[in-house]
């Protein structure tokens, strides 16, 4: 059969299980099948494909009908400039947290030298963007699941930055490591309550979505240690909620933060929050 049938069915199977990005999806998992890009996929569509890829991206397209992410699939996701690699012990990255990368450069110079600390690690994500474009800075990244620091090293390696990363698994409670210019962080920020009713909470980690009963619990925590692991004038840049924006301001004024700037994300909701250790 060729490429487009095999993407018609696949569109029907989507469709009919509520996947509304249902025709960009078949054409990626067509993508990952056949290992051309999305591109050629939509310029070879008369191209006759084997019975054993057929097969290969069915199976594909019945965990996708699952409401299975298409990072966990492919076991990639794009991000700021780049592609990193994702599995299941991480939270898949979204174009919304891309807003701290963009705040973290626009407050470091490209020739400056300046130490970050990376509060929930993750896949890299942020520190390895971040980097990228600041070749004098380093970075110290924390968390506490060792799955997610493999992983996070492996794309550090992948991005040639392993001399310029150092991991440790620990909790930000315990860590007394050093003074640093930045702490940047997108802590579980999501009601433990709220965690059922998410789409993707099959496959995503509970452990980098659940912020407690009030979805603060970690983000104080954060806050909290942030005072005394940052320099004075140094900057805390924050992910949060889009409902948190006044419990979280406050809190931070009430630990002696100034507050810079609060953004919003592509859908107009609050996101970010940069502040600046003031004493």
């Amino acid at each position: 059969m060729k490429i487009i049938d095999n993407l018609k069915d696949g569109y029907q199977i989507l469709k009919e299980n509520n996947i509304s990005s249902y025709k960009i999806d078949c054409e990626i998992l067509m993508s990952q099948t056949l290992d051309i890009s999305r591109e050629e996929v939509l310029l070879n569509l008369e191209k006759e494909i084997k019975k054993k890829e057929r097969e290969i991206y069915f199976n594909l397209i019945n965990r996708r009908k699952k409401n299975e992410p298409i990072a966990y699939i492919t076991n990639n996701k794009c991000f700021w400039r780049d592609k990193f690699i994702t599995n299941k012990n991480v939270l898949i990255p979204r174009p919304d947290s891309e807003h701290l990368v963009e705040q973290t450069l626009r407050i470091i110079k490209k020739n400056q030298t300046k130490r970050i600390l990376d509060v929930g690690v993750g896949s890299g994500c942020l520190s390895i963007s971040i980097l990228k474009e600041r070749p004098y800075c380093k970075c110290d990244a924390i968390d506490l699941s060792i799955n997610a620091l493999k992983l996070a090293k492996i794309n550090a390696n992948l991005h040639q930055f392993s001399d310029r990363i150092k991991f440790y698994k620990t909790d930000v409670d315990n860590f007394y490591n050093d003074k640093y210019d930045l702490v940047i962080s997108n802590p579980p920020y999501i009601n433990k309550h709220k965690i059922k009713y998410l789409d993707s909470i099959i496959y995503e980690p509970k452990i980098a979505l659940d912020g407690g009963l009030d979805g603060l619990e970690v983000i104080k925590k954060v806050i909290s240690k942030s005072k005394n692991l940052l320099k004075i004038n140094g900057k805390l840049v924050l992910e949060i909620g889009y409902d948190q924006k006044y419990k979280v301001t406050k809190f931070l004024k009430e630990k002696n933060f100034f507050i810079n700037k609060i953004i919003k994300d592509y859908g107009n909701k609050t996101r970010c929050i940069v502040s600046t250790k003031i004493n």
